[in-house]
């Protein structure tokens, strides 16, 4: 069973839906559902996992997909450049925070969507190294333009029956 992509990607197409070709980084992209919908609109999209066996044969065999695996919290050695759009999903390892910021283009998008603290006292993850503090994406984020937050709780209509925290931010052009 494919898990279907955010709903965010059609809930706000006027970042998402360009005329021109994107360069998509889906980042610890698990089964690539994220970045999937990206390549369906004809858009070149990097998949980043440690494990990339689950991605499925229509991510493998796509010539617009680039398929690299290696483990993001041995730190990342590769240089795999710049996005005009950077995704991360249920993911989160602080060391990595300067590298993501780095990734995005000047004017490019991040969507950074993940678990915050609130998650640990029903269910999994339960490691704060893994959960997001109270506004700790809009904090990490204060020089970039925000273009969306949200919190989300088990009884969000519509949310994922956890507790997660997004944030849609575009980078500064300077």
């Amino acid at each position: 069973m494919t898990l279907a992509p955010s709903a965010l990607f059609d809930a706000f197409p006027q970042w998402f839906a360009p005329m021109q070709p994107l360069r998509v980084l889906d980042l610890a992209c698990g089964t690539g559902r994220n970045g999937m919908w990206f390549l369906e609109r004809g858009h070149s999209v990097s998949f980043v996992d440690r494990i990339t066996a689950s991605l499925p044969s229509q991510i493998q065999e796509n010539p617009r997909a680039d398929i690299q695996q290696f483990d993001l919290e041995q730190g990342v050695t590769a240089s795999l450049g710049q996005f005009d759009v950077v995704l991360v999903f249920n993911y989160l390892h602080r060391p990595l925070w300067p590298w993501i910021r780095d990734s995005v283009l000047p004017g490019g998008i991040l969507v950074y969507e993940t678990f915050t603290e609130a998650q640990a006292s029903i269910g999994r993850p339960r490691n704060p190294a893994f959960l997001l503090g109270t506004n700790e994406l809009t904090e990490r984020f204060t020089d970039w333009e925000q273009l969306y937050y949200g919190e989300d709780t088990p009884e969000t209509p519509g949310g994922s029956g956890a507790y997660k925290a997004t944030i849609i931010c575009r980078k500064p052009l300077d």
